[in-house]
């Protein structure tokens, strides 16, 4: 597919996400904006990225929702993240050069690659730019530390919780999400994937967060019904996700 120059509506949850965290000028955007990239669209669990791949651009999702995969010898899946509109899944790729795990789409999932050289160029251009990319990167760690101490130090019900609250954060930054309500078409089976838990336990936890009042869940739809008090029982605390507009 040749490449073609992504419009502002394409990059629009990108711009939101770094505008929750830092002030973009008008130039900024327009070196966005001129980033060339080419677009494909995956099913549910198509491979973005390949593990062991040595990737020569970064992808970006537009629409969906993508997970960073891995796989034991028995076949066992962990989902390590789970990646959301104006998400650069790869930047890291950059550096390291080969892919460690794989990315696959979660549902439908339409995503842009853009190549290194065009990254490099305009991280060149604006070195204020190129700070705002590695925060990205930088986000990713501090949301994988926090996954960590939920999947050691937090109950079933408090995971499940705290992957919700952080979501709807995540997707109200993008500008995706609104009114305490989100689409999120994870099963169950990869839902267990996430949080390490067996498909039966992540229902009978899903079933006790529906019956408590705080969340409903229900064809692929999300209605927090009390942000505070599922905040609480998450024990969420949003500053590892740096959403507040700072100089950078």
């Amino acid at each position: 597919m040749a490449d073609t120059v992504l419009g502002e509506e394409g990059f629009l949850p990108f711009i939101r996400s770094i505008s929750r965290r830092d002030t973009l000028s008008p130039k900024e955007i327009a070196l966005i904006n001129s980033l060339p990239k080419r677009t494909e669209m995956f099913s549910n669990g198509g491979e973005v990225v390949a593990e062991d791949s040595r990737p020569g651009e970064s992808c970006m999702i537009l629409k969906g929702f993508a997970a960073r995969s891995h796989y034991s010898r028995d076949g066992s899946r962990q989902i390590s993240a789970l990646h959301v509109p104006g998400d650069f899944v790869d930047l890291h790729a950059y550096l390291l050069r080969v892919m460690d795990h794989g990315v696959v789409a979660i549902g439908p999932c339409e995503v842009a690659y853009v190549s290194y050289d065009s990254i490099r160029r305009v991280t060149e251009e604006s070195p204020h730019l190129g700070r705002l990319l590695w925060l990205s990167t930088v986000i990713d760690g501090a949301i994988q530390r926090a996954w960590v101490t939920c999947l050691g130090r937090r109950t079933a019900e408090q995971r499940m919780a705290h992957l919700l609250c952080e979501l709807y954060l995540r997707l109200e930054a993008a500008g995706i999400a609104t009114g305490n309500s989100f689409h999120l078409p994870l099963t169950q089976s990869q839902l267990a994937d996430l949080l390490g838990l067996s498909v039966v336990h992540v229902n009978k936890k899903l079933q006790k967060l529906r019956l408590s009042g705080l969340v409903d869940w229900r064809g692929g739809i999300v209605v927090i019904r009390d942000f505070a008090d599922l905040a609480r029982l998450a024990e969420f605390d949003p500053t590892y996700l740096s959403l507040r507009v700072e100089p950078r």
